[in-house]
C-alpha cells in the first residue's frame, strides 16, 4: 500500500530560504507529494515527484511522467489538505510537511491544523520551515540544548496538567488555553534536555532552530 517508503512527505508552495536546512530532514525512501506551486521546489530540493496534487492554478501542469490528481479550483479541500487525505488513503502513518509556512497567515493556519487531523486519524506529523519544527505534544516530548527556544501553543481547547522542566521557565500541573498563552519563547537549560509533559490535551510544540 505505501509501495516500500516509509512516510510521505508532502510539498506546499510558500517560500523555502533554507533549502539545505529542509533537505536535511528528507530520507531516500520518502514518498514526496508535491501539490501544485510546490513544484517551484522542486529542483532546489533535488527529489523528484511520487505524486503531485493539484489544481494547478498558481503553477502550471509539467506533464511529467508522475502520477498526478487534478483537481477542481473549486473544492473544500486545499490541495495540501488534500495530499494529507490521500497519504492517509495510501497507508501512511508518518508524514513531514514542508513550504506550508508562509505569507498566507489563513494557509498557514490549516497547514499548522493538518498535525491535529493526523492525529485523529492515528497518524504523525511534523511541519519543518526555515527556522523551526513543529508536533503536536499530548503526553511527553522533549527538547535538548541545540535548540535555543521553544515554544508551546494551544490551538484548540485547554491543556490541562502541562509540565515543563529543565528550562529557564518551569512549570508544573499547569493549565494553557488558547485564551491565555503564556508557554512562549522558553529555553532549554545549557546541557540539559527540557522534559514537557501533557495531562489531558495537545499542545503545539514549536522548537527553533535559530
Amino acid at each position: 500500500m505505501t509501495d516500500g517508503k516509509s512516510r510521505c512527505v508532502i510539498v506546499g508552495g510558500a517560500d523555502i530560504a533554507n533549502y539545505a536546512r529542509v533537505r536535511s530532514f528528507l530520507k531516500d525512501d520518502d514518498f514526496i507529494v508535491y501539490c501544485d506551486s510546490g513544484l517551484k521546489h522542486m529542483e532546489a530540493l533535488d527529489r523528484k515527484p511520487s505524486l503531485i496534487v493539484a489544481d494547478f492554478d498558481s503553477y502550471d501542469d509539467p506533464h511529467m511522467d508522475v502520477e498526478t490528481i487534478t483537481l477542481p479550483v473549486a473544492k473544500d479541500d486545499t490541495d495540501t489538505v488534500y495530499a494529507m487525505h490521500e497519504g492517509i488513503r495510501r497507508g501512511y502513518t508518518e508524514f513531514l510537511i514542508i513550504g506550508a509556512i508562509g505569507a498566507r497567515l489563513d494557509h498557514t493556519l490549516v497547514n499548522v491544523y493538518i498535525l491535529t487531523a493526523l492525529e485523529n486519524s492515528g497518524c504523525r506529523g511534523m511541519i519543518v520551515d526555515d527556522y523551526s519544527e513543529m508536533e503536536l505534544v499530548t503526553d511527553k516530548a522533549y527538547v535538548s540544548d541545540v535548540y535555543p527556544f521553544f515554544s508551546l501553543v494551544a490551538i484548540e481547547g485547554a491543556a490541562r496538567g502541562v509540565t515543563i522542566k529543565d528550562a529557564k521557565f518551569e512549570i508544573e500541573d499547569a493549565v494553557i488555553g488558547p485564551d491565555y498563552q503564556y508557554a512562549t519563547s522558553n529555553e532549554p537549560l545549557p546541557g540539559r534536555t527540557s522534559e514537557i509533559t501533557v495531562k489531558d490535551g495537545r499542545l503545539l510544540l514549536i522548537k527553533i532552530t535559530e
